[in-house]
């Protein structure tokens, strides 16, 4: 199994050989793994979708900028949790990676603990994100073993409504509605009505593109 989408990187993107540098050992140091690029473009070259981790970006680079990258991670669908290293001129600029997607920033000169703080929260949310999108895909599945009817049936009952008002709008029987609920129930493996209500709404969250 790849490790890659297991440990968690760090990568490091910046044009500054002692910034990438001091960085990398900076990082290695809370026994976090790194991986540095001299550019945006290097790290396009060996970035793919699904890799755990997150991304440490300088703002200003030759060719492809900071912002320019996230850009196009993000029009690719594979923008990663990202902080941005900025200068004080750069805040702007920083402001701006923030409403295209960043994370957070770190103004230079940066404090260590500030820093990997920063990237220790960046990498639990994405932990996060990955283990709610993996509960979301194996909700879908039990759902697909469910009748039209059976999905049909369990929409209405989360959204409150009671056996009897389903039976009508079906134009069924109650008995028939119960039957109905306890199979969603069942295949859902849902053992209460509010855990069947929180299973709707995590897929309803995460739907896939």
């Amino acid at each position: 199994m790849n490790n890659d989408r297991l440990e968690p990187v760090v990568w490091v993107v910046d044009d500054d050989e002692a910034m990438r540098s001091s960085l990398k050992w900076l990082i290695e140091s809370v026994g976090m793994r790194v991986e540095s690029f001299s550019s945006a473009t290097a790290f396009l070259e060996r970035h793919y979708p699904g890799r755990f981790g997150c991304l440490l970006l300088d703002v200003r680079m030759p060719g492809i900028s900071g912002l320019e990258l996230l850009d196009l991670l993000r029009k690719d669908q594979m923008l990663p949790p990202t902080i941005i290293i900025t200068g004080h001129g750069d805040v702007p600029m920083a402001v701006r990676a923030l409403k295209a997607g960043a994370v957070d920033f770190i103004e230079k000169p940066f404090n260590d603990e500030v820093l990997l703080d920063a990237i220790r929260r960046a990498v639990m949310a994405e932990e996060k994100r990955r283990i709610s999108r993996s509960e979301a895909a194996r909700i879908r599945d039990r759902v697909t073993h469910l009748t039209p009817r059976e999905n049909e049936v369990m929409q209405m009952v989360t959204k409150g409504q009671s056996n009897k008002e389903i039976a009508n709008a079906l134009g069924v029987s109650a008995k028939t509605i119960e039957a109905h609920r306890a199979r969603v129930m069942e295949k859902m493996q849902a053992d209460s009505l509010a855990e069947l209500v929180r299973m709707v709404i995590a897929v309803e969250q995460h739907i896939p593109d």
